[in-house]
Order: C-alpha cells, then sequence, then structure tokens
C-alpha cells in the first residue's frame, strides 16, 4: 500500500540538521531530489502531495528516526540568534545547525519529564551589564554559597532551575553553550573535556545566563570574555584564593591548590595573575612548564567529569514504577539510543533502535519533588 501520508515539514529539516546533512547528502541516502526534499521542508504544495508512506519510511531510515517522528505535530526551532556559540568562525554552518537541533531534542526531553515531575523552578538572577567578577560575587550571595569551593556545578544549576543536558557525541566540535527556550534556562555540555573543563564550562555558561538573558544574548569575543571572567570569579572567589597565600606559586603548589576548587592547572593559574598573585613573567613561566607537562591539552590524574542528579533521580522514579527508557522513546517518536546521547548516558539501552510507533500508554508515575 502507497498512501499518502501527513508529514511535519518542521520536523524533516530537524530531523536532517540533527544528523549534520545537507539536502544533497540526503538525496544520496534517499534517493529523492533535492528539489523534492526543499518542497517537503518548506512545505510546497506540489511536493506534500507526492508524499507517500514509502517515501516517509525511506526518509526516516536514511535519517535514522521513527517514522512518527516525521508525522508528530511542527516544532519549533531554536533560533540561532539565542545562543552565544564559542569561536563561531571555527564551525561550520552545519555544525551549529547539528548542534541546535540535538539541543531541540533535549527540550523535547525535558518537556516530556516536567509532564510527570515537578522540577526545581529558574532561579537564576539577571544582572545584565554588571561586571562579571562582582556578578558572580553577587549570584554566590543570592545562592547562599558563601566563598566555599562548589562540589558540584551541574547538581548547583539544576537545583536553581537550569535544566543541563549532555551534548550528543555527533556534535563535539561544538564546546558547551546555554539558552533560554520559554523563559526556562537550559545549559548544554560537552562531556568528551577533562572533569575541571567541564565544570568550568558549565560555571562560563552559568555566566551568559546571568550576564546576557534571554532576548537579549549578545554575540562575539566581548560575550565570551565576560562569560569568562564570570566563570573564574564564580569558581575560584578572591578572598578564598588569596586566603591559600598562593604568591609567586610555584608549579607544585598550583597543582596541589587547583584541587581545592576542581578547577584546572591552566585555570588557576591564570586566576593568580587575574588577582595579582603572580607577576606576568611568574604567569607565562607557570603557563609554559604545565603546558610541556601536558596540563594544557589535558587534565593528569583529574577529577571525574560531573553529570546530571536530576536526571539520574527521575529515571530511577521511572523504573520503580515499571517505565522504561522504550516508553519515553515510544512516546517522543525517538530512538532508546538518541534519548541516551543527550542524559549523560544515564539509561540502559537496547541493540536495536526502534522504528516503529505504537502508542502504548506507559503506567504514570506520581511526581517528584527534587529538592534544592
Amino acid at each position: 500500500m502507497n498512501n499518502k501520508h501527513q508529514f511535519s515539514p518542521s520536523r524533516l529539516k530537524l530531523a536532517r540538521k540533527r544528523r549534520g546533512m545537507t539536502l544533497v547528502r540526503l538525496e544520496q541516502l534517499s534517493g529523492i531530489s533535492t528539489r523534492t526534499l526543499s518542497g517537503y521542508e518548506n512545505v510546497r504544495s506540489d511536493s506534500r502531495e507526492h508524499m507517500t508512506d514509502k517515501i516517509l519510511e525511506t526518509l526516516a531510515h536514511a535519517l535514522q528516526v521513527p517514522a512518527m517522528f516525521l508525522t508528530a505535530e511542527d516544532i519549533e526551532e531554536i533560533p540561532l540568534e539565542a545562543v552565544s556559540f564559542r569561536a563561531p568562525s571555527k564551525l561550520t554552518a552545519g555544525q551549529r545547525d547539528m548542534a541546535l537541533a540535538a539541543a531541540r531534542i533535549a527540550i523535547m526531553i525535558n518537556e516530556w519529564v516536567e509532564e510527570r515531575f515537578r522540577l526545581p523552578e529558574p532561579d537564576i538572577p539577571t544582572l545584565t551589564g554588571r561586571d562579571p567578577e562582582l556578578a558572580a560575587e553577587q549570584v554566590r550571595n543570592l545562592w547562599q554559597l558563601g566563598v566555599a569551593p562548589i562540589p558540584n556545578l551541574v547538581h548547583l544549576l539544576e537545583a536553581h532551575g537550569t535544566r543541563v543536558f549532555s551534548l550528543a557525541e555527533e556534535c563535539l566540535e561544538v564546546d558547551a553553550f546555554s539558552f533560554y527556550w520559554k523563559g526556562t534556562p537550559y545549559v548544554i555540555i560537552n562531556t568528551r573535556k577533562s572533569g575541571e573543563r567541564g565544570r568550568f564550562d558549565a560555571a562560563h555558561e552559568l555566566g551568559h545566563l546571568v550576564l546576557h538573558p534571554e532576548h537579549e544574548v549578545p554575540h562575539g569575543k566581548l560575550a565570551e570574555q565576560q562569560a569568562q571572567r564570570f566563570a573564574s570569579a564564580f569558581l575560584m572567589p578572591p578572598t578564598a584564593v588569596r586566603a591559600k597565600r598562593l604568591n609567586n606559586a610555584t608549579v607544585d603548589r598550583v597543582l596541589a591548590a587547583k584541587k581545592t576548587w576542581k578547577v584546572s592547572a591552566m585555570a588557576l593559574t591564570y586566576r593568580l595573575h587575574e588577582l595579582d598573585l603572580v607577576t606576568e613573567w611568574g604567569y607565562r613561566t607557570l603557563a609554559t612548564n604545565l603546558s610541556r607537562m601536558g596540563y594544557r591539552r589535558q587534565e593528569p590524574d583529574g577529577i571525574d567529569r560531573e553529570s546530571s542528579q536530576l536526571l539520574a533521580k527521575v529515571f530511577g522514579a521511572l523504573r520503580a514504577e515499571g517505565v522504561t527508557v522504550a516508553h519515553m522513546a515510544r512516546a517522543l517518536h525517538l530512538s532508546p539510543e538518541e534519548i541516551n546521547q543527550h542524559v549523560f548516558g544515564l539509561v540502559p539501552t537496547p541493540v536495536a533502535a526502534v522504528r516503529g510507533g505504537g502508542h502504548t500508554t506507559p503506567p504514570r508515575p506520581p511526581a517528584l519533588q527534587l529538592v534544592k
């Protein structure tokens, strides 16, 4: 049977971008011309009239999504201007599109979770135009953190209403990024970095959320410098760093002290320079020696990467109620493997991807109150 089928142009475009495909590449994989594909994505009537079940299955197979993903309700894309990518000149348009498409799927997962659980409300202060150093101090004061080291950045963000997801494996050329979606802050973390660099990335993105709130997202070098300064001050408060008496610190002292704040050796070295605890010459000497020891590219004997406490609790509660990732996958018209890419690998997945589209209704778990 080859019936005509309704489909969602926006989801077709999202699925294509999620796979990092151009229309030309999708033509090569599907055998459908770029003109027809463009018509499907842009709701051109003459192309829509030719969409059949067979074509739908062909596209679903090429894009590695269940066919029902392409026939669900239309979906709004994350606008490019809502995100401040680091070093955007090093990214292709395809890489940016792929990262934004992956983030859009993370939003879908979060919305499914929010229908079933009470999650912490967003509690990110808006400090537009504030000096990053002072903004970091104010956020610490508002959240009653004092100047103590922060045990876990991801847990802290989640406790204050930020939804944190992992960056899909195909997007790892992209650094962590953040954005607001309908008033909810999101941070997408690159899990291929060291634990120390992941923490700094999380603090950097918090800086964007605080300093560059929704509808006011600046782009470029200045915005990144502001977020970087915020992250440095937030993780390593000046009072606490000075109390360590790291004036003119040696490499050994830097390597010992970095464990206090769970930051990279390079990040602590730069912070010492920011606070005038080492001279320009001392900073360059430390950076050179650390680089020779391998600390510029990685963090020998580093900490474990941080993961999501919120999602771990959610999946634990779902399992207790007999709700599997397959139930979630069917509801979202995704494969379990796709879901796992965005949730720090916290759920076990079967070997085979889910392609079909049954509407089995899983048992509904009770609301889960995650506490700060």
